[in-house]
Order: C-alpha cells, then structure tokens, then sequence
C-alpha cells in the first residue's frame, strides 16, 4: 500500500488556508505520510493554469484542490469529470489517474453535511444563495439535491446568476435581480462569495435584511465569524460557520487522494488549532 502522499492547493489569496494541517494531521493518524502543498499564484491565466496542471501531471502528486477563483477555470483542462463535477461545472479537487487529470466537486457533497441538520431544523421556504461562482454553483447543486423549496441566486454578475438558475429551473431555482429581492421572505441564507473573507471586512448583505426567523450560513472561514454571521447571530437568527463545510470537503477530497477514509475527528482538531491560533469567536 502507498504510503506517502504528495497533494496541494491551486487558488489565490491561500496562505490562510487551513488545508495543510487537515491532510497532513489525517494522514499521520492514519500511519501514512502527507505532505500538502500551497501553490499560490495570483492572476493566472489559462496557459498558466494548464503549466501547473502539467506540473501536477508530471511531479507525483495525488492530487491537488483547487479554490477561488480558479474552480471554473480549470474545468476544460482537465482529462475527465466526474459526474457532478460535469453536471455543476465547477472543479475543487483534482485526482490524478495515472497520467489522467479527473475533476470532482467536494463542496457539494461537504456541504450537503454540513447543512443537512440546519434544513431538518428549520422551518421549509427559499433559500437565497449570494453568489454563483465555483463554491456557488455547487452549494446550489447541493440545495437543489436537498429538495429545498426554491432557490433564489443573486451574483454582481447578472450573467452568471441567470445561467446557474437555468441550470435549475427544473429545481424551483430564479435568478434574484438583487440582494434585497433574494432574501426576502427567505427562510435561510448562504453566503457564496469571498466577501468578509480577510482582509475584507465588508458584508454581502445589509444588516437589516437579516431577522431571527431565518438561518444564515457562510462558506468563508477565515475568520469564522465573517460580518454577515456576527450581524445574524446579533439578529437571533441560527448561524452556521464554514467549519463543517470546510472539513467535510477536506475529508472527500483527501479519500479521493488517498483511496483511505480520514478522521474527521482528527480534521476536525487540526482545522481548530488553526483556527484558535489566529481568530476569537465573539463574546
């Protein structure tokens, strides 16, 4: 059996990333060696991003995740889709098959996890999802498999809004001309965007469109506690962080690396220890 592991992260802005400690922290409880690379590179155009495919290709690599804002762009670059990956259109993990470059989307499957407790607690309505790149279009792929009531997408880019909510129309999702329109009379809420991510400190939504009777739910995690959470948490709505789905997109992708089931447990810890040693929650 393999025993060492050579895996990263293409995006940029990375050096916050959690990823490392969590694949390499689940490959040493596992008796095995993982060594997690960030491979940060701002502005990368296609012929960039297809010479550091070729260097995943060639330099033994398991595999590598791919983040913002390169999800879309690396989709026909690759050798082959999985299933989902195809049908959202959006890439966060790479496997490498022999000399096959295969796409897959763990932030569906991860954040079906994640919000599956929220949903079955809450009461049944829309939901609005803000933003529709990579991390959006699986989130919605992910809702819309939940059977949700309806899906209402808002991006800065009309374009994209409108063809993500053509993708699911048959899934009761519209396309939102505005945030306000979203999240009216919305029983939850995700955030899709790197807005409040740090260094930003901005909110993709108004604070006096958040109220108790919705859940609201973040994929940022860095810091946890983005804007938007800390003004619904003040606002008595249920909150969720990027936590789980941060973990949960991390242990997909770390079996699709290694072919082993990780700790999430172990995940779990080392995603906190980051997290501990650089953000408080508030009070």
């Amino acid at each position: 059996m393999r025993d060492r592991f050579l895996t990263g992260l293409i995006g940029y802005p990375i050096a916050h990333s959690a990823a490392p400690a969590m694949h390499e922290q689940a490959a040493a409880v596992l008796g095995i060696h993982c060594h997690y690379q960030l491979i940060e590179v701002k502005g990368a155009g296609r012929d960039d991003l297809r010479a550091m495919l070729e260097g995943v290709r060639r330099l033994g690599f398991a595999g590598v995740n791919v983040t913002f804002p390169y999800k879309e762009a690396v989709v026909d670059l690759l050798d082959d889709l999985a299933p989902d990956a195809r049908a959202i259109g959006a890439v966060n993990t790479i496997v490498v098959d022999g000399v096959r470059l295969v796409g897959h989307n763990t932030d569906a499957t991860g954040f079906v996890r994640a919000i599956e407790p929220l949903l079955g607690s809450a009461p049944r309505g829309p939901i609005a999802l803000i933003g529709a790149g990579g991390v959006g279009k699986a989130i919605a792929f992910a809702l819309a498999g939940l059977g949700v009531a309806g899906i209402r997408i808002f991006d800065a880019d009309a374009a994209k809004a409108a063809q993500l909510a053509g993708q699911l129309r048959d899934r009761h999702a519209v396309h939102a001309t505005s945030v306000a329109t979203a999240v009216d009379g919305a029983a939850g809420l995700v955030n899709a965007t790197p807005v409040g991510m740090l260094p930003s400190r901005d909110t993709p939504v108004p604070d006096a469109l958040l109220h108790s009777s919705m859940w609201v739910a973040d994929a940022v995690y860095t810091p946890l506690w983005t804007p938007l959470l800390t003004a619904a948490k003040a606002k008595g709505a249920s909150v969720l962080t990027g936590r789980d789905l941060a973990i949960n997109a991390s242990a997909d992708a770390f079996k699709l690396f290694t072919g082993l089931a990780p700790s999430h447990v172990a995940m779990g810890n080392a995603f906190d220890a980051v997290m501990a040693a650089r953000y408080s929650p508030p009070a």
